[in-house]
């Protein structure tokens, strides 16, 4: 996950009364980050230490028997500052990275018995700048502006959704639908760091909570592409999208960012890629999934360049490791385009997902693991 200047002070305020075991003091620093194990077992969350020193965080998170729990979110003011997914009981540990200034933060682990517990980070993190810093600095500047730009097409694309939409067209609406996908999904780290927003723009059923309504995207979605018909309510629905991703604009415009987050960021839209795109459990009704995809890499591809040249100065094996995993995996997403098909990508229909998700996990594999390094590496240079 990503989010907009995260190393600001934090709220001074307490979450939830925590209930999780912490080690008395504070978390060690190694490789130049404190580093904070979280193990999630049964229905608990429990972190080694709950205070570290101001600056680099790594939080490393080990699925040990915990079938019920699978995220972990660390936020400040409703705001989630990072986070891993999808941690499946039995596999390797993950890892985020964040930079800290002092004050209370929130570790959130839904479902969990104690949901939120709070993390106390002492001092201010404060380091001489480098020559690295500073590419560093160039390249968030540079990945705001790729922000800003995705979200003003992703502000017009919606538009021309909602007029077809409101006209009641339905084939124009799906190829709309499948031309504005992509922007969203490419920043998607960004947009999902707005915790009250996203749910209601990109929400799919089964995430949406009780009582709650179902609006954005999926609920479009599933009108146009199953239903087959335009009603007074998908009408509404595209209103609302408009103005949704309007707020998304103006929330969007003016954010600066760590270099971490870009690195966290990067990664979690591969996470993306495995717990929804493969899966086919996207775009459910449309199967454009593969659009998603794309657009998910394309993502994270982009924050990665964005850090590469000062990467390439910390680490560039490790550098030159990731860039051939990216076009090894842009050249087999590249053999399914299909110029027919909404979106320009082969429809990820179960015949396909049959045959070829195995492959896509590979190549996604292969690319995470040397990406989820440089959260750290960036963070500590």
């Amino acid at each position: 996950m990503l989010l907009a200047g995260c190393a600001g002070t934090a709220s001074t305020g307490t979450s939830s009364d925590s209930g999780t075991s912490a080690a008395a003091g504070s978390a060690p620093v190694s490789n130049g980050a404190a580093q904070v194990k979280v193990t999630l077992s049964g229905n608990d969350c429990a972190m080694d230490f709950a205070s570290a020193p101001a600056g680099p965080v790594t939080f490393e998170i080990t699925n040990s028997d915990a079938a019920g729990l699978s995220e972990v979110e660390l936020m400040n003011d409703k705001r989630i500052l990072g986070e891993r997914e999808n941690i499946v009981a039995g596999l390797k540990a993950s890892s985020f990275t964040v930079t800290l200034t002092g004050g209370t933060y929130q570790l959130n682990c839904p479902g969990a018995t104690t949901e939120n517990t709070d993390f106390t980070v002492i001092g201010d993190a404060t380091s001489a700048p480098s020559d690295v810093q500073g590419l560093l600095a160039e390249g968030t500047v540079g990945y705001g502006q790729y922000v800003e730009g995705q979200a003003a097409s992703l502000v017009d694309a919606v538009a021309t959704l909602n007029t077809a939409i409101q006209a009641g067209d339905v084939e124009a609406a799906k190829t709309a639908y499948a031309a504005a996908r992509p922007f969203y999904e490419r920043i998607e780290p960004v947009a999902e760091s707005f915790a009250d927003l996203d749910p209601q723009v990109d929400a799919r059923v089964a995430d949406v909570e009780p009582g709650t309504e179902w609006t954005g995207f999926h609920p479009i979605e599933k009108d146009l592409f199953e239903t087959g018909a335009i009603t007074d309510a998908t009408k509404a629905l595209g209103t609302k999208l408009v103005t949704d991703i309007g707020q998304l604009q103006t929330l969007t415009t003016g954010l600066t960012y760590k270099p971490e987050e870009l690195a966290n960021g990067a990664s979690g839209l591969l996470e993306e890629v495995q717990s929804s795109k493969i899966t086919g459990e996207e775009e459910a009704y449309s199967h454009i999934d593969l659009v998603d995809f794309v657009a998910n890499v394309e993502g994270s591809e982009q924050a990665f360049e964005y850090l590469k040249p000062a990467l390439t100065t910390i680490d560039p094996d490790l550098t030159s490791s990731i860039s051939a995993q990216f076009a090894s995996v842009d050249a087999l997403l590249a053999t399914y385009k299909d110029a027919s098909a909404p979106g320009g990508y082969k429809l990820y229909d179960e015949a396909l997902r049959t045959s070829d998700a195995p492959k896509f996990t590979q190549a996604i594999q292969a690319l995470q693991a040397p990406l989820a390094q440089i959260s750290e590496k960036v963070a500590t240079a």
